[in-house]
């Protein structure tokens, strides 16, 4: 673990300060805040173990964000949360598919169709195919439980480093509803409704919409317009029925639709590509413009989703077992659009690149569909003998068609070589010469300049297939010992077809396409077994102790994108991680203390790696090697006064790389063993106070939040910081705060909201090219107010 010491003293110095002066603490790692009794907390329940269990008698890392806690952040998204958990990153793309959730320094980063993440994303007991398809929004959620580490026995599914469980809010027959609207400086708005309630004396109803928008943040010069906002507007049904024989059926409908500008990736050191006001402010390598909010894009990076989802949770009792089904079916459009060149003033110039600079525009509409079933069955509590056990089938298709127009390339002789396949080809021209290539390019009229804008396109097809039995079980040696152990039997197999044509009458080679004329196809198979031992003590009535070993797994992989080759069609083996985790628990009426020690092994670690496509910019996912994550957590909630709750949380984490294989084909690597993984800070804390001050008629809450991240390398696995200085992102902490007015037993309730007190600059994402960065929202100060009426 690295400590760079002025920095965490500058921390360390804020914290303590905004503590004293507003008396109500700081920090985010917002973890389990339960709902607050007079003198304590109420029990906070989970089901991180597929069961409704006391977090803090549940023998697993796992984080919790209530739903008042989610609220008080006042964030959109998943990027915004994951700021509350010390242990999460997220590290952000172009577009809600290329971006990805990563754990304890693990995650899969990657724009292949045929990858899974490695961090498994659970919606209602559903599990996503990708983890952009719960980024779009976050709306109606009891609560979202992030379990950390490998989930092999119970969530199997693409869990090799980590759960994202979300919750939804179940309708009750108390009819109720609330209604919010959220207004942010430059018009950014987001509004809410919901009402619940029985709709007979069996059936309970709610439903929800949403609508929200903001123009952007980010000022285009090109055309003197925002972006990097979003439009977004959904709904979701529930329908929960009881039904004869103590049978609880449930119903979820939802459709999400947004149409976000974002995100554009902004020039933070110089390209070299262009001269205009979106030029940055640096005089280059490791000098990172953060004032910088300015692009010169004649394309504009937008990326439009379409979601519907439908679920069916049937559970009844099965003799003195709990029986449990749930059948899902979810599909996702997503269309990205993506300017590559980062320049206005890119394939404008009758001259050849890359004398000049060149044009690349992409274009790329996919569709997923998923269905899932599982089925599980739970013994009883309160035996020697607890157990649960399940099957899980779970299967995704998906069309893409990826369309770039680009400058026509002639560095390498490109351009007489197309023509002269053309001739041959086409034409008929038995062993065309040199002389026959230069009179058809003459007599055509024919160039290959930054203004020849030539398209390809490349269609895409993939299927996931995946089946799976599990059984999990606690067994109690006595009231105080018990033996953990679990079991999950993993049977995977995928399968992709590419083929990548040329759109050009006379082939002729765009800049980043690699080729014409592709038509791969492979599939593979893979099965996996993977176990969970452990024992868990209870210290006495207020603590418990565990230990487990605990297996993870993530099925194989293709390297399926729109400039696959030959290497790429070769099937990338799955990734397994081994890991151990010593965990703490201590409960009290008013303080919960949670610390766990872990150290994970990871073999066959899938992860993209860079490389130079004739001056382009590309990544290739491979089996990059082992890697090894370690360290320690802390969680706390401490209800210092009735009216006074502090929480926090950190996470001390080294992520490194123990062995990496350099991929087939690619010359040079400089990948070396020893270097940090990408997007795992060494350090991440953060502290959340919250004060009520009691008043006839109204009570005021006071929320400030401080958050710590350590700086973070984001190049690709093996690089560091030396060899690649323009991906190390340099560390920062921010302030939030909000004060809310509530009316009526919390009835009508008004909350004024500050976001980045201090107007901290900082940078989440480097994207590439030793220029590109992602700066998100939360990096400029801004302000807003949150109206909400319940009825």
């Amino acid at each position: 673990m690295k400590f760079r010491l002025s920095s965490l003293q500058q921390s360390i110095a804020k914290a303590l300060a905004l503590t004293t002066c507003l008396s109500l603490g700081i920090t985010a790692s917002a973890q389990e805040q339960a709902e607050k009794v007079e003198k304590g907390f109420e029990t906070i329940t989970v089901t991180s173990q597929k069961r409704v269990e006391n977090l803090n008698e549940v023998p697993v890392a796992v984080t919790v964000l209530r739903e008042d806690q989610i609220n008080s952040a006042f964030s959109a998204n998943i990027e915004g949360l994951q700021a509350l958990v010390p242990s999460v990153s997220f590290r952000k793309g172009n577009t809600t598919r290329n971006s990805a959730i990563t754990i304890r320094g693990i995650g899969t980063i990657s724009f292949s169709v045929a990858a899974e993440p490695s961090v498994s994303t659970v919606v209602d007991g559903v599990v996503l195919g990708r983890s952009g398809q719960a980024f779009v929004d976050l709306y109606d959620l009891e609560r979202i439980e992030v379990l950390r580490g490998p989930q092999g026995t119970l969530f199997g599914k693409n869990a090799s480093a980590g759960v994202v469980n979300m919750t939804s809010k179940r309708p009750n027959e108390d009819f109720e509803g609330v209604f919010e609207t959220t207004l942010m400086q430059d018009s950014e708005y987001r509004l809410k409704g919901r009402v619940s309630g029985a709709l007979s004396d069996n059936a309970n109803g709610s439903l929800t919409v949403l609508k929200s928008q903001f123009d952007g943040y980010i000022n285009n010069v090109y055309n003197n317009q925002t972006t990097n906002g979003y439009d977004k507007e959904g709904l979701r049904a529930m329908l929960d029925i009881e039904a004869s024989g103590d049978t609880d059926i449930l119903f979820i409908f939802e459709t999400v639709s947004s149409n976000d500008s974002c995100c554009a990736d902004l020039e933070l050191t110089p390209s070299g590509r262009h001269d205009s006001q979106a030029s940055p402010n640096s005089t280059g390598t490791g000098d990172l413009d953060l004032n910088q909010r300015q692009i010169d894009h004649d394309f504009e990076t937008r990326t439009i989703d379409d979601h519907t989802a439908f679920s069916i949770q049937v559970d009844r009792p099965l003799g003195n077992h709990d029986f449990t089904s749930i059948t899902a079916y979810r599909s996702w459009n997503n269309t990205e659009f993506r300017e590559g060149d980062f320049t206005s003033t890119a394939g404008d110039l009758p001259f050849p690149v890359f004398g000049v600079p060149f044009q690349l525009h992409d274009i790329g509409p996919q569709e997923w569909d998923q269905v899932s079933q599982e089925f599980r069955i739970a013994s009883p509590l309160g035996g020697d003998f607890d157990y649960q056990a399940g099957f899980f089938w779970w299967e995704q298709s998906s069309e893409r068609s990826f369309s770039r127009d680009a400058s026509c390339q002639n560095n390498n002789g490109q351009f007489p070589a197309a023509i002269g396949d053309y001739l041959s080809n086409i034409l008929g021209v038995v062993n065309p010469s040199e002389t026959d290539i230069n009179a058809f390019i003459e007599a055509e009229g024919l160039s290959c300049n930054a203004n020849d804008i030539i398209s390809a396109t490349a269609f895409m097809e993939t299927e996931f297939d995946n089946w799976a039995v599990f059984a999990d079980a606690k067994y109690h040696i006595n009231d105080d010992l018990r033996l953990l152990f679990g079991i999950r039997y993993t049977d995977d197999e995928v399968s992709f077809s590419h083929n990548r044509s040329s759109d050009d009458q006379y082939s002729r080679t765009g800049v980043g396409v690699r080729g014409f004329d592709t038509d791969f196809d492979n599939s593979v198979s893979e099965s996996n077994t993977s176990s969970k031992l452990g024992a868990q003590y209870d210290i006495n009535d207020d603590s418990m102790v565990y230990a487990t070993f605990s297996q993870g797994y993530k099925g194989p992989a293709f390297n399926v994108f729109y400039n696959m080759s030959n290497t790429d069609s070769l099937p990338i083996g799955p990734e397994t991680s081994d890991a151990y985790e010593l965990g703490y628990k201590y409960a009290t009426n008013d303080l919960i203390i949670n610390l766990a020690a872990f150290r994970t092994n990871i073999d066959g670690f899938q992860a993209n790696n860079p490389e130079d496509l004739d001056g382009v910019f590309i990544t290739r996912l491979t089996n990059a090697g082992s890697v090894t994550t370690e360290g320690f957590e802390v969680d706390f909630m401490w209800q210092a006064t009735e009216n006074f709750l502090l929480t926090g949380g950190l996470s001390s984490v080294d992520a490194v790389v123990d062995e990496f294989r350099c991929p087939v084909g690619l010359n040079p690597c400089d990948g070396r063993s020893g270097a940090d993984l990408p997007f795992s800070p060494d350090l991440k804390y953060s502290l959340t106070g919250e004060y009520v001050m009691e008043m006839n008629g109204m009570d005021i809450f006071f929320n400030a939040s401080y958050v710590y991240t350590d700086d973070i390398f984001a190049g690709a696995p093996g690089t560091t910081a030396v060899t690649n200085p323009e991906a190390f992102l340099p560390d920062y902490s921010i302030i939030n705060g909000s004060i809310a007015f509530s009316f009526d037993d919390d009835a009508y309730r008004v909350s004024l909201i500050a976001k980045n007190l201090t107007d901290e600059k900082f940078v989440t994402t480097y994207s590439g090219d030793n220029f590109r960065y992602q700066i998100p929202r939360d990096a400029d100060r801004h302000f807003g107010i949150q109206l909400r009426a319940k009825f």
